[in-house]
């Protein structure tokens, strides 16, 4: 049961599905998955920090084997709702010092949280992230407002339709079929009102202004050619960034933890080295 409005039935880690591994004396490495996705979307990059951090993977209320009674309209209307689970994550393994990998939406989510409580994060690393999807005045962010608002339409008219068709192409690699199906079968797996939901807030968001509050120590990773999040999106990103570190990944694609994870962890580990 999916409720409108109410207080979280569930504790935080069984809310968000919360699995901690890796080395338990290591720096806290947090890893955040997108829309339409869960935390199994970061097993192939997992593996290449297991050793030397400790490992916190969960999914967004909503995802993967979170708890759905937990998921709330109101409280989801805005990305603050899923930063306000973040840090509750944080705060219920007590992480400090931590390092956030957030990814797409996730990146977004990640700077929310880290601006409303700096003290607990050591680094961001935003993969392929999108502060605005609609293009407005000089702001490049990829599509037009009525691009945005026929992808929502056709999400919310046939979701498992739109899932067939969108998760390729945002995947990208044609030739690597296997990869946007591993991608439409993750959309789904979603309850098609939570993904509608949380597909609106994401596209319709705008959190350019919270860029410039960042402070904590920014990797900001590009896919070359990614039809989703272009490369003007992330060079912006970059600009607001303060001392941001910004690196193009040569390959196509919005979701490189699937197509190319071992180079985004060799990316991401040589940021933190």
């Amino acid at each position: 049961m999916v409720q409108k409005n109410g207080s979280t039935p569930a504790g935080v880690r069984l809310r968000n599905n919360v699995h901690v591994s890796g080395n338990p004396s290591g720096r806290p490495l947090i890893f955040a998955h997108g829309f339409g996705c869960s935390q199994e979307m970061w097993r192939d990059v997992v593996p290449a920090f297991a050793a030397d951090y400790c490992i916190v993977l969960f999914d967004h209320v909503g995802a993967g084997d979170s708890d759905l009674s937990s998921y709330d309209y109101g409280k989801y209307d805005s990305l603050h709702g899923y930063a306000d689970d973040v840090l509750e994550v944080m705060a219920e393994l007590d992480l400090h010092d931590a390092v956030y990998v957030g990814h797409s939406v996730s990146s977004m989510i990640g700077v929310l949280a880290a601006t409303r409580d700096p003290a607990r994060f050591g680094a961001l690393a935003l993969v392929c992230p999108s502060p605005r999807y609609t293009n407005v005045d000089d702001y490049v962010g990829g599509f037009e407002q009525s691009e945005i608002d026929g992808l929502l339409d056709a999400l919310d008219s046939n979701y498992l339709g739109w899932s067939a068709t969108m998760a390729p192409v945002m995947m990208g690699n044609a030739d690597r079929p296997e990869l946007g199906q591993e991608l439409t079968t993750s959309f789904c797996k979603t309850d098609p009102d939570i993904a509608s939901h949380f597909a609106h807030v994401t596209f319709l968001s705008d959190n350019r202004n919270d860029l410039g509050r960042v402070s904590t120590p920014t990797l900001i990773l590009q896919s070359e050619h990614d039809v989703i999040a272009p490369l003007p999106v992330g060079e912006y990103v970059h600009g607001m960034i303060s001392g941001s570190t910004f690196v193009v990944l040569p390959i196509s694609g919005h979701c490189p933890n699937l197509s190319a994870p071992g180079l985004l962890a060799t990316e991401i580990r040589a940021f933190l080295a």
